[in-house]
């Protein structure tokens, strides 16, 4: 059965990545382009930065999810928790990409677990969730004697930081270390640091260009080092595992799931 798919934030650089993906899907149907109500797109058609016709006009009004069965979403997150709610109340599944949210926000995700089913993780690439289950594994390996700093690098439009991915990294790693993350990262180094303590995690930030999304981990240990790297060349490769994640919920009415759901890595609910 065809799914019908709304998008968040059509008229960006991530929408139109996902209008794209969605036109270009025989299984999915492009029912709704939402965007703020300030956007100069409004009233046009979503496919008009890719010169295509879709019949489907950017719109701020979510009553336009209305019989819509996902919503994807890589927008901010107030504007998402508002999209949560709309969907919520119009019986509208979800795919959230959005980072930053704050504890409250999360919380807020997971209550609407309850009634509607969500597809959350900081990033939608199937290689980046592959990178994930490396690291579990490199870092239960190297659980000593190594020092682990994670390195990642976004375009100067970028507002959040360390992005979620990175600190996604840094959760799988804390994990299997057996330890939370809380407890061990290092977001900042400035002046006279001293030593760098035992068994932390550390974090740099590079912001600049149009850098995709690079992320690199370093164990540094006496004598070697290893590095696993994840670099993004497209935007479209986060548009695909994102409708992998919608077409994963077409069997699900409610529940909260994330890529490891979604690629069979987990059997159940995050």
């Amino acid at each position: 059965m065809t799914q019908k798919i709304a998008i968040a934030g059509a008229t960006g650089r991530m929408g139109q990545m996902l209008i794209e993906a969605t036109l270009a899907a025989s299984d999915l149907t492009l029912a709704a382009a939402l965007d703020v109500a300030a956007s100069p797109g409004l009233g046009r058609d979503a496919g008009t930065m890719l010169g295509r016709n879709t019949g489907v006009a950017i719109t701020s009004d979510l009553t336009a999810l209305r019989g819509c069965d996902v919503l994807i979403d890589f927008s901010r997150p107030a504007g998402t928790l508002t999209h949560l709610r709309a969907c919520v109340e119009h019986g509208v599944k979800l795919v959230i990409g959005t980072t930053g949210f704050d504890d409250h926000g999360k919380q807020e995700i997971r209550a609407a677990a309850a009634q509607t089913a969500i597809v959350f993780a900081p990033n939608m690439s199937v290689g980046v969730n592959a990178t994930f289950k490396l690291l579990e594994v490199a870092a239960t390996i190297l659980n000593s004697g190594y020092d682990i700093e994670i390195i990642e690098a976004h375009h100067r439009h970028k507002v959040d930081a360390p992005s979620g991915t990175a600190l996604k990294m840094g959760e799988v790693i804390a994990g299997a270390l057996g330890r939370p993350l809380d407890e061990l990262a290092v977001y900042a180094r400035e002046g006279h640091t001293g030593e760098r303590k035992a068994g932390t995690i550390g974090f740099a930030t590079v912001r600049g260009g149009d850098i995709v999304g690079d992320h690199t981990v370093l164990f540094a240990g006496t004598g070697e080092r290893i590095e696993i790297t994840h670099k993004s060349s497209s935007r479209m490769t986060y548009a695909l595992g994102s409708l992998r994640a919608a077409r994963y919920l077409a069997a699900r009415a409610t529940g909260l799931f994330d890529m490891n759901d979604v690629l069979g890595f987990t059997a159940g609910p995050a």
